[in-house]
C-alpha cells in the first residue's frame, strides 16, 4: 500500500492578487510546505530555548561567552568558505523594502548590495509578501518596471553591470504567516520568505552570475543558526543546487547573539557570508534582556547611544575582530537620515554626522556599511574609498589590539547620559507615527528625516516600559509613570489629529496606534515583540 499524499499547503483568508499564481504555484507551495513539516518542531523548540534563556538573564542580571563552545573560539584553524564574487565587494549597502518603486531605486543607487527587506522594513501584509517576490522575480528576468500615478514619473532598471547585489531578508523565526496554513497551523514568515525566494529565484540567480544570497535576522544563538544552516544544505539539495551556493550573512541585533559571534559563524561556515552590527535591534533586545536589571541597565534616550558609547564600542569591535579572525565580511550599521528637500542646512549637518559615521567604521576596520537614501550612497562610499583604495575589503585587518571581555558588552552604565522628557516625548512620537503607518502596510517611514522601522518602534516603547518599571526621574525632575506617558500620548494624538486634519485623521489608524503603544509600552507583562500584537490588527 503506498504512502498517503502529504497535505497540500492551504491559502487562507487572502483576496486575489495580480500575478500572484506566478508565485504561489503548487511546486512552490509543495517546497514550502515541506520546510514547515521538517523544520517548524526546532523552531518551536528554540523559541522555548528563548524564554528559558530570558529567565535565566532575570535570575542572574548578567551574561557569558558559553564555556560549552570554547573549543570553536579557540581553534585556529577554521575559516567561512570565501566569499563570492559577488560579494567580495560590499563597501556601501542600501536597505528598503521590496515595493516596485524601491526595487528599482535600490538596484539602481550606485551601492553594492540592496537589503531586499521583508522584515522590519515590511510591514507583513499578504500584497507586501506576495508582490515583494514577484518584483524580485521581475527584477532578475529584466521585466520590471514602474510609474508613479501621481508624478507620472517613469522608472526601469539601468544595465545589468550597474545594479546591486540582492541579498534578501526574511522575516525572524518568532512570526508566523496568517495566510498559509498547513493542517490548521500558521507556517513560519521566515520559511515562506526563504521557500519561495529560493524556489524561484536560485537558478535564475545562479544564471546571472551571482546566488541566493540571505541576511538573517533577530538570532539569539548559535542554535539558531545551525537551524538556519540545516535550512540551506537542505533547500539546496531538494533543489538540485550544489551545497555552499547559498551565502547569509547575520545580523548581531541580539545581546545573547553577540556572546556567539565565532559559534554562529562556525554553524554557517560553508554558507556565511559576515555578520552585520544592526544597533536599534541591539538596544531593544538588552532592555528586553535586562529590564529587571534596575539603575544599572536603564538606557538614557535612544538618539544619546551612539556607536561611540563604551559598551557598543566593544560590541562593534569585537565584531570586527570576529569577522575577520574567520574570513568572513564586518558590516557597519545604519546611516537612517533622510534629505530634506527644503531645508539645505538640515542637510549638510546630517550629512556631516553620516561621514564621520562611515568614517569611523571604515576607520576601526568594517568591510562595509549600510544607508537608507540613495543620496547617502556617495557619502558612504567616500568614506570607505579613502580606506580600502581599490581592494574590496580589509579583511587582513585582524584588529588582535582588540580584547572585550564579557562585561564590556553589558557595561550599560559605562555611558554618561540620563533619559530626559525630550527622549520621552520622542518615543511617544516615533512609536504612534510608526504604528499607524505600519497597520496600513508600510514597514519603512520617514519621521521627523529618519528612515524609522519596526527596530525604531521597538527600542521606543521598550524604552517607555523601562523608565516606568525603573522608576526613572527625567531632567526635569518628573518620574515617568504610566500616567505620565498616558499624558504625553494623548498631547501627541492632539497635534498629530491638528497637523493632519480632521478628515485625514480620522481616515487613519491614529488612534489605534496610540492604543496598541500604550498597551506595549505600560502592560505589567512585557510583549516579546510589538509586531506580534500589532501583526494581528494588521488588515491584508
Amino acid at each position: 500500500m503506498s504512502a498517503p499524499a502529504p497535505s497540500p499547503l492551504a491559502i487562507v483568508d487572502a483576496e486575489p492578487l495580480p500575478r500572484q499564481e506566478e508565485v504561489l504555484t503548487d511546486a512552490a507551495l509543495a517546497f514550502v510546505a515541506e520546510l514547515h513539516r521538517r523544520f517548524t518542531p526546532r523552531r518551536y523548540e528554540l523559541l522555548a530555548r528563548r524564554a528559558e534563556r530570558r529567565a535565566e538573564i532575570a535570575r542572574t542580571c548578567t551574561l557569558d561567552f558559553l564555556p560549552e563552545t570554547a573549543s570553536i573560539r579557540e581553534d585556529p584553524s577554521w575559516r567561512v568558505a570565501p566569499a563570492p564574487a559577488a560579494l567580495e565587494d560590499r563597501r556601501v549597502e542600501i536597505t528598503g523594502p521590496t515595493d516596485r518603486k524601491m526595487t528599482i531605486n535600490a538596484l539602481n543607487s550606485g551601492a553594492r548590495v540592496w537589503l531586499a527587506d521583508f522584515e522590519d522594513a515590511s510591514a507583513p501584509t499578504w500584497e507586501n509578501v506576495v508582490l515583494g517576490q514577484l518584483n524580485l522575480i521581475d527584477a532578475y528576468t529584466g521585466g520590471i518596471d514602474f510609474t508613479d500615478e501621481r508624478t507620472g514619473k517613469s522608472y526601469a532598471l539601468r544595465p545589468a553591470g550597474e545594479l546591486a547585489t540582492v541579498v534578501m531578508r526574511p522575516r525572524g523565526w518568532h512570526l508566523n504567516e496568517r495566510h498559509l496554513r498547513l493542517d490548521g497551523e500558521q507556517v513560519p514568515g521566515a520559511l515562506v520568505d526563504f521557500g519561495l525566494y529560493f524556489f524561484h529565484n536560485a537558478r535564475r540567480l545562479l544564471d546571472l552570475g551571482k546566488g541566493p544570497y540571505f541576511y538573517l535576522p533577530k538570532t539569539e544563538s548559535h542554535l539558531e543558526a545551525r537551524l538556519w544552516n540545516d535550512v540551506f544544505v537542505f533547500a539546496q539539495d531538494h533543489l538540485g543546487i550544489p551545497r555552499g551556493t547559498v551565502r547569509a550573512t547575520v545580523l548581531i541585533e541580539t545581546i545573547t547573539a553577540a556572546y556567539e559571534m565565532e559559534e554562529i559563524l562556525y554553524e554557517l561556515r560553508d554558507h556565511a557570508s559576515g555578520l552585520n552590527a544592526g544597533r536599534w535591534d541591539y538596544l531593544f533586545s538588552i532592555v528586553k534582556n535586562f529590564r529587571d536589571g534596575g539603575a544599572k541597565f536603564v538606557l538614557p534616550d535612544r538618539n544619546a547611544v551612539t556607536m561611540t558609547a563604551p559598551f557598543m564600542r566593544a560590541y562593534t569591535e569585537l565584531l570586527v575582530r570576529t569577522c575577520h579572525k574567520r574570513g568572513a565580511h564586518a558590516i557597519g550599521g545604519m546611516a537612517a537620515f533622510i534629505p530634506s528637500r527644503r531645508d539645505a542646512e538640515v542637510n549638510r549637518v546630517a550629512f556631516e554626522k553620516v561621514r564621520a559615521d562611515k568614517d569611523r567604521e571604515a576607520g576601526d576596520g568594517f568591510d562595509g556599511s549600510w544607508v537608507a537614501h540613495p543620496d547617502l550612497v556617495p557619502i558612504a562610499m567616500e568614506s570607505f574609498d579613502r580606506v580600502l583604495g581599490d581592494r574590496p575589503h580589509q579583511k587582513d585587518r585582524l584588529r588582535e589590539d582588540v580584547d572585550v571581555k564579557a562585561a564590556d558588552l553589558i557595561a550599560v552604565d559605562s555611558l554618561d547620559a540620563k533619559p530626559t522628557y525630550a527622549g520621552l516625548v520622542n518615543a511617544v512620537q516615533v512609536g504612534i507615527r510608526y504604528i499607524e503607518a505600519w497597520l496600513r502596510g508600510t514597514g519603512a517611514v520617514a519621521i521627523f528625516n529618519l528612515m524609522e522601522d519596526a527596530a525604531t518602534a521597538e527600542i521606543s516603547r521598550s524604552q517607555i516600559w523601562q523608565w516606568i518599571n525603573a522608576g526613572v526621574v527625567l531632567d526635569n525632575g518628573e518620574r515617568v509613570t504610566a500616567e505620565l506617558a498616558r499624558k504625553v500620548a494623548a498631547e501627541e494624538l492632539a497635534s498629530i489629529r491638528a497637523e493632519a486634519g480632521e478628515e485625514a485623521f480620522t481616515a487613519g489608524n491614529w488612534q489605534q496606534a496610540h492604543d496598541l503603544l500604550l498597551t506595549v509600552s505600560l502592560d505589567e507583562d512585557y510583549a516579546d515583540f510589538l509586531t506580534l500584537p500589532a501583526y494581528e490588527r494588521l488588515e491584508g
